[in-house]
């Protein structure tokens, strides 16, 4: 699993009449499954997530989690972190999940993520064609790979 973190002061997605989104502090977390993907590594994201110390503290130290801050979640599904683009100029995703998966991994990793955040988690529309929209705040931007947890 894959997922690109943004810390936002408000984050929105709309897809078609579909529209979710958050104003305030939080996260915006677009998030990538591979075929090799497992429940222990989404649990293990959901908790890295739930307890990164990203927003700032009185003294202006990135030092509070999302939870310290009252933040929320907005999660999206996004296949394309997981594209190769080593050869030639268009992107293969033979290492994404294949869509069914995906979809239940997913799902599975939004669950865990609404456990962990009490303000709330909120989603795009897994497959659908969506805009995003955020202000990303800092900024800050966090790649994060279960294959490669550094």
């Amino acid at each position: 699993m894959r997922c690109v973190v943004q810390r936002v002061s408000s984050a929105s997605v709309t897809a078609g009449e579909y529209h979710a989104g958050f104003s305030g502090p939080g996260l915006l977390v677009l998030a990538g499954f591979e075929t090799s993907d497992r429940v222990d590594a989404l649990r293990w994201m959901a908790d890295k997530l739930a307890g990164l110390r990203i927003f700032s503290d009185a003294e202006g130290k990135m030092n509070l989690n999302v939870n310290q801050v009252s933040g929320r979640v907005l999660v999206v599904s996004q296949f394309t972190l997981h594209a190769a683009v080593r050869k030639g100029n268009r992107p293969s995703f033979m290492r994404s999940a294949p869509p069914d998966m995906a979809l239940d991994l997913y799902n599975v990793f939004v669950e865990e993520m609404r456990l962990r955040i009490p303000a709330g988690v909120q989603t795009g529309v897994f497959g659908a064609d969506m805009q995003v929209a955020l202000v990303n705040d800092g900024p800050v931007t966090l790649w994060i790979d279960t294959a490669h947890p550094e």
